[in-house]
């Protein structure tokens, strides 16, 4: 090698041409060497491929050898003792996350640029702000409103999952730069994500830097806390630079107000304020991002920080290594932004917090006080502190213990959970953004709050009081800040009303509510051919009690009349919006509504008569009977009860039907409302398990076949996707409807096989269920998919109904713990092979410890209960108000077989302040 070397030395020294030639030949060379570079690229690609075959490979194997030890082992008892890679034990570990040991945080482990197959998100919110953050630091914020009032920009597409604000940190010393969430700018090493009830956390470890990043909120201010840790694990100093970035949007979509989005640092405070005097809606608002440290830098120009052809991964204000600072600059660009910078020191081994804040105000002072007050990284720990002690204490009320671990999981928290922050507070979640108030939707939520915060369900029975119109229909949503909403022709939105308000008396005892004045709201009506209107209509002068307005919900539906079939007619939709052209010409009727009117009529007998209105009570039982008769003569199909008829007089739901040929919310609410005959109605729920509960996928299914190619036209419906959401997939919240139809029957083992069949968690226990269901395993989708490829598949998830609906069943109808008035209901409904299980319940200042002992294996009856050491005695009459009117039906009205249920029921006795425990036994047998 070095004597060539030395001969190309001399010639080159001797002959031009020659060096020529050589210069020819070294591009040729050059060639050459790139040509053999682009092979080795290529063969490194193909090992790159084959190792991600061979990982694929692994990832089977590993999915198959977990499937087998489940089989071995049992299944609960693997999940529940599986652990994370590094030996952390997690209850219900899939690959990819699992449980806390108690249940309350959902742990997630990424690593080697690992991805939850769709974002796993967290629903943080109050009452008046929240926001929303994926595993990956996904996301986006809200004030007041989660679709008008947007503070940052929300993003529902699942595959880029798209950041709106991220926290950078870059080591000064080598110009290396990272996000401290998993995206949009991820370091190696391992992420530690854990979604909790009220915050978030992401940790990491990248080199010799420990850093934690903690997302949430107060129990009442309109501020977003990021509380930062960093611990110099090294041996050496650490300069490093954090930046907090922003997308503002201040409004409902960022390209309708970037224009009019105007930033400005505050002269005296050092608060970064931003503003949209284009937004009516929200007047004077003043959104912010502050620091706990002193800012070195800033800029309001998108194109200074993240740039024309830059990226959030890779912004251009990075791209020099000795570069730090921003350029301060007060202009916005035409694409703004926010981004603040601070500076860190950290000495060998010390630990530092800070605080990032972003919130928005009602005025310059508002905005003062609450950076004041959080700023201070002590203040804002205290603040956690609350908002751990706020969950705690609500979703605590209730604390069960089954032999199911992941029922246990499910009830002990995070169905309440989801619909408190999500359903109730948030009303946004991943995939959908809507801020609005849906008059059925939030009105069912409620209900499942009578036992941890009742306060919030009368709340919000006044509040669904308010939007009624003086003539008894309901804005179907309404935005509460204006009042601007959608009159429509929907047939069951009013009757929720008079349904949950007899639900919380019947819960609570509290007669009170019925007496609240409230006024009705004025509007335009409807025209002919004119099936919704958009519009704020005006307060009324006019008021009238709550129980007025549930009264003028029922005749209301009764004066809008009823078809040839005698149904009620169905208008533009019923609980099934979807279906708005089977009635949309004034003649259609549903067999459905024809159960849940007289539900809600059967329910509110008993308050007509408290009150003394014994002829509207006698007049509501008579209607019952000729609805009921209706139903069983012209709606009864052979083996299930049809769904409508259409305005042609065809009907749906029938065996006649290629599509849809039956639908399970007909024949559940035979059986929820007690009125159907027994003989069909078991006959009925036969034919939901024979049709709909596909075992092998773990679903059940709204209706079958989906609708596609008939002449059938219901509605918008048909526009779905065959198989997906409320086209002939699982529509969750009315398969909870099946659960608690079957637990009415007295069947516990199918009531549990079939809530432990839709308990997301049992759709996510190993890599290849995950891999199939996608979605967050620790709270409910919306709908799961039915038809392949995606059969199984979770869609649209968190902002679901049947998250109240199926805590109320797994407590009330399974567990069997009813709170009626000042007395608890043992009445359970289980799997005949639980030998036992234990409820506490903490009532006030009292606490309850219930242990059921079941020796006889039986899935229904009560043979006694005792009380701190005494027998109660049976009650044998109608009981409470609450009792005779939800768990046994009035005399005159026909009853449904209800397994073992014989209409006497053992009250215990609640004492809510007396500050003792007290232990109830209850021995189950017949």
């Amino acid at each position: 090698m070095g004597k060539e070397s030395g001969s190309i030395g001399m010639v080159d020294g001797e002959n031009n041409a020659m060096s020529n030639s050589t210069g020819s030949m070294n591009k040729n060379i050059n060639n050459a060497s790139n040509y053999i570079n682009n092979i080795n690229n290529n063969i490194n690609n193909m090992s790159n491929d084959i190792n991600n075959i061979d990982n694929n490979v692994n990832n089977i194997n590993n999915g198959i050898n977990y499937v087998n030890n489940s089989v071995n082992n049992g299944t609960n008892n693997y999940a529940s003792n599986s652990a994370n890679s590094n030996g952390l034990p997690l209850k219900f570990y899939n690959g990819l996350g699992g449980f806390s040991n108690d249940g309350r945080e959902y742990i997630i482990y990424l690593k080697n640029n690992q991805a939850t197959p769709a974002p796993w998100v967290n629903v943080i919110s109050n009452r008046n702000f929240g926001f929303i953050v994926s595993e990956s630091g996904g996301g986006y914020t809200w004030a007041e409103n989660s679709r008008e009032n947007r503070l940052t920009a929300w993003s529902n597409d699942w595959v880029t999952d798209s950041q709106g604000e991220v926290i950078y940190v870059k080591d000064n010393d080598s110009g290396e730069y990272w996000s401290i969430t998993p995206s949009p700018s991820r370091n190696k090493d391992l992420y530690v994500i854990k979604h909790g009830f009220g915050y978030s956390t992401f940790e990491n470890r990248h080199e010799d830097l420990w850093q934690e990043l903690l997302l949430f909120m107060p129990v009442n201010d309109t501020v977003k806390i990021s509380l930062v840790t960093l611990f110099n694990e090294s041996g050496k100093g650490k300069k490093l630079s954090m930046y907090y970035y922003i997308n503002p949007v201040l409004g409902v979509h960022e390209k309708d107000t970037m224009q009019y989005v105007r930033a400005r640092m505050d002269k005296e405070t050092g608060i970064v304020t931003a503003e949209n005097p284009f937004n009516a809606e929200f007047p004077g608002r003043l959104a912010f991002v502050e620091s706990s440290l002193p800012k070195d830098s800033y800029t309001f120009d998108y194109l200074e920080f993240v740039g024309a052809y830059g990226s959030l991964k890779n912004p251009v204000c990075f791209g020099s290594a000795n570069k730090s600072k921003l350029s301060c600059s007060g202009e916005m660009g035409f694409a703004p932004c926010i981004a603040i910078q601070v500076n860190v020191e950290l000495e060998p081994g010390e630990r530092k917090e800070l605080v990032f804040l972003l919130g928005q105000g009602r005025d310059m002072g508002e905005v003062v006080n609450l950076c004041g007050k959080y700023t201070d990284t002590g203040n804002a720990r205290e603040e956690l502190k609350k908002v751990k002690k706020l969950w705690e204490d609500k979703l605590g009320t209730i604390q069960v213990n089954t032999p199911d671990e992941a029922m246990n999981i499910i009830l002990n928290g995070w169905l309440l959970y989801q619909a408190i922050s999500c359903r109730l507070w948030a009303r946004s979640a991943f995939y959908q953004s809507g801020g609005a108030v849906g008059f059925r939707d939030q009105l069912q939520d409620v209900t499942a709050l009578v036992y941890a915060w009742p306060e919030l369900t009368w709340e919000q029975i006044l509040l669904h009081s308010s939007r009624q119109f003086i003539e008894g229909d309901v804005q179907h949503w309404w935005h509460k800040e204006s009042g601007k909403g959608v009159r429509t022709r929907i047939s069951d939105d009013l009757l929720w009303l008079p349904y949950v308000v007899a639900d919380y008396v019947s819960c609570t005892s509290d007669w009170d509510v019925l007496k609240e004045e409230v006024p009705y709201i004025e509007d335009e009506l409807l025209g002919e051919g004119e099936n919704e209107r958009y519009g704020m209509p005006a307060v009324s002068e006019k008021k009238d009690s709550v129980y007025g307005h549930c009264i003028k919900a029922i005749e209301k539906t009764l004066d809008r009349g009823f078809g040839e079939h005698g149904l009620p007619l169905m208008g533009s939709g019923d609980w099934n919006d979807g279906m708005n052209m089977v009635g949309v010409k004034g003649k259609g009727e549903s067999v459905w509504l024809g159960w849940f009117l007289c539900t809600a009529m059967k329910n509110f007998i008993p308050i007509c008569e408290k009150v003394g209105d014994k002829e509207l009570a006698g007049h509501f039982k008579e209607l019952i009977g000729q609805i009921v008769m209706a139903i069983e003569e012209k709606a009864w199909d052979g083996s299930w009860y049809l769904r409508a008829y259409f305005d042609d007089g065809k009907p749906l739901g029938s065996s006649r039907n290629s599509e849809c040929k039956i639908d399970s919310i007909a024949q559940s609410w035979a059986i929820i409302s007690g009125l159907g005959k027994p003989e069909r109605t078991r006959e009925a729920l036969n034919a939901v398990e024979n049709h709909l509960v596909d075992r092998d996928a773990g679903i059940i299914k709204l209706f079958a076949p989906p609708f596609d190619k008939s002449d059938l036209e219901p509605g918008y419906i048909k526009g779905y996707v065959p198989g997906v959401r409320e086209n002939g997939g699982q529509y969750t919240h009315a398969a909870v409807w099946v659960v608690l139809a079957f637990a009415k029957l007295g069947e516990g083992d199918k009531a549990y096989e079939l809530f432990s069949m839709i308990n997301p968690i049992n759709h996510s226990r190993t890599p290849i269920e995950i891999a199939q269901y996608k979605t967050e395993p620790y709270v409910l989708a919306a709908d799961v998919y039915a038809t392949p490829p995606n059969t199984g598949r979770g869609g649209w998830t968190w902002y679901t109904g049947a998250a109240g609906w199926m805590y109320r069943v797994g407590i009330e109808h399974i567990l069997g713990i009813k709170k009626r008035g000042e007395s608890l209901v043992i009445d359970p409904c289980i799997p005949s092979d639980w030998p036992e299980y234990s409820v506490v319940y903490k009532y006030g200042s009292s606490v309850y410890e219930i242990h059921v002992k079941n020796p006889e294996k039986t899935c229904r009856g009560v043979k006694y209960i005792i009380m701190d050491g005494e027998k109660i005695k049976l009650n044998k009459g109608a009981g409470s108000f609450a009792h005779s009117s939800h768990d046994k039906d009035a005399s005159s009205l026909r009853r449904v077989s209800r397994g073992k249920e014989t209409g006497c029921f053992y009250h215990v006795p609640l004492f809510k302040d007396d500050g003792k425990k007290h232990v109830v036994e209850v021995f189950m047998g017949t």
